[in-house]
């Protein structure tokens, strides 16, 4: 990802987001394909305790998981500092905060520093970073026993939305970018690291995929 995507997303996904974004959350719960995400950690977890919440949000992924006893400790790598705090202040809120290291950045430029965990997630990240290769090698390299996604679906749905949505973003003369990236190719990706297809379910707009080795 480049410095100006990075720039952009702390740009766009700003304090004001992340309140409104944790507002929603407080009330409805995770999004659905979050949910699907979390609920099929859950049904996999077994023994794992560690988890890498890569561009974590508000932290919906974390408060289920480390939040509510099913993993033990985690990561969140953010490059929005306004979504990290958030997170933070709401683990706190939650009593666990001190089971959870925050770390700002790309997570490509920070992985260097991260250790491997139990159970990786990125829940609608990949659509946020241009270098997909990177982001998906180096992340899946993290998990030792799950690797889970969610991301958006290719359809010519998706491909005029993801246009209009950068036109206006070019319009509000906004960096930030977003990607629409071939399913199959992330696939390719994941499986060179040794990693199975354990669940994968969709939304209209988004799917969420499950591995397991």
């Amino acid at each position: 990802m480049s410095c100006t995507q990075c720039r952009g997303i702390a740009s766009f996904f700003d304090a004001k987001v992340a309140a409104r974004e944790l507002r929603k959350y407080r009330k409805r719960g995770p999004h659905k394909t979050t949910q699907m995400l979390i609920d099929a950690v859950r049904a996999e977890a077994g023994e794992a305790e560690s988890l890498l919440d890569i561009g974590g949000g508000i932290g919906a992924v974390q408060h289920a998981l480390i939040g509510e006893g099913v993993l033990a400790q985690g990561l969140d790598v953010d490059a929005s500092p306004a979504y990290l705090e958030t997170a933070r202040e709401e683990a706190e809120r939650r009593g666990y905060a001190e089971k959870v290291r925050y770390v700002p950045g790309n997570f490509v430029d920070v992985a260097g520093e991260i250790p491997a965990v139990d159970v990786v997630t990125l829940d609608r990240v990949i659509c946020c970073f241009d270098d997909m290769e990177q982001l998906v090698t180096r992340s899946s390299e993290k998990a030792k026993r799950i690797y889970g996604l969610v991301f958006p679906r290719v359809t010519p749905f998706t491909r005029l939305g993801f246009r209009v949505l950068n036109a206006f973003l070019r319009f509000r003369r906004s960096a930030f970018r977003v990607f629409l990236h071939p399913p199959e190719a992330v696939d390719a990706l994941v499986r060179a690291r040794g990693f199975s297809l354990r669940a994968h379910r969709r939304s209209l707009l988004w799917q969420v995929r499950l591995y397991t080795r």
